[in-house]
């Protein structure tokens, strides 16, 4: 993580920026052929994705946003979450997803019966459990027969985009690459239509000036929350970021902290903190009982 955000443009974006991803995502053909490609399966069709979802169930008005939550013709759900820098609790906040997006499915009182089969998929710029894997997949089975599934339909996938083994075909790989490298060269270079699609797409996106001004606007907003923690920090001579700078580093945990604490006074949630600063939810809950124990 960075002091201060560098300047940059919506043409300066790869497929794994969040506003990029979401903004491709919303065109139903390109995000069909997506996740049939993930999924190994064939999608009759998709309804139009509601990108930047959010569920609120909490009485405070709080919920999660996802970047990407489509529905099928058979109504299966779809959360697509791109996952940049390293996250240790991946795992459970898949489950909270998992949790809140089944919640949300029967809360007008419709009985359990009613829940749809969904996937969860984190596609993620770094290894999320070191095996060196492009794709990680799980689903709930017996542990004393592995082969007996629970067939609660619910499934989670990870991507990694740093994978090593071969365990993915070459259009994933272009794919995968293609997330992080979302240049003219890298589509003219593939074999793939999918990416040549998705190209088109994100070309699309990044000409339309509608949309660069929105992209600017929220880019705007999210660095005067980053530098007004930072200026805010400085000026009260906060020292909560020594505990997080054990692993970031003195200096830059200190601006993290700072960070923090500011967007903890605006009345943001631990999880929506850590979500923004892309930290862990235990740094963000570390910082603020410190601040409230001093």
């Amino acid at each position: 993580m960075q002091d201060f955000l560098p300047d940059k443009s919506i043409r300066s974006l790869n497929l794994d920026d969040d506003f990029l991803f979401s903004k491709v995502m919303s065109d139903s053909n390109v995000c069909k052929k997506v996740l049939e490609k993930i999924l190994g399966v064939s999608i009759r069709e998709t309804v139009v994705p509601a990108t930047q979802h959010t569920i609120d169930l909490t009485y405070d008005g709080r919920g999660i946003r996802l970047d990407v939550y489509v529905n099928d013709a058979e109504g299966t759900v779809y959360n697509v979450e791109m996952q940049r820098g390293r996250r240790r609790e991946l795992p459970k906040r898949s489950r909270y997803y998992q949790g809140n997006i089944d919640l949300s499915i029967i809360s007008s009182g419709e009985p359990y019966t009613a829940l749809k089969k969904t996937f969860i998929i984190f596609i993620c710029t770094f290894d999320p459990f070191c095996e060196g894997r492009h794709i990680y997949t799980f689903e709930n089975t017996c542990r004393e027969n592995p082969s007996l599934p629970l067939g609660d339909e619910a499934t989670k996938i990870f991507l990694n985009t740093r994978g090593t083994q071969n365990d993915v075909d070459e259009e994933m790989l272009e794919f995968l690459n293609y997330v992080e490298h979302s240049t003219q060269a890298v589509a003219d270079a593939s074999r793939s239509p999918l990416i040549k699609e998705i190209h088109k797409k994100v070309t699309e996106v990044k000409n339309n000036k509608y949309l660069e001004v929105e992209f600017m606007t929220l880019y705007e907003k999210y660095r005067e929350i980053r530098e007004d923690g930072l200026e805010a920090g400085h000026a009260a001579g906060l020292e909560e970021g020594r505990s997080i700078g054990r692993t970031e580093g003195r200096t830059e945990g200190r601006t993290i902290a700072t960070s923090i604490i500011r967007l903890h006074l605006k009345g943001f949630s631990d999880e929506q903190i850590a979500d923004t600063l892309e930290i862990s939810l235990e740094d963000v809950k570390t910082v603020i009982s410190d601040l409230e124990s001093a």
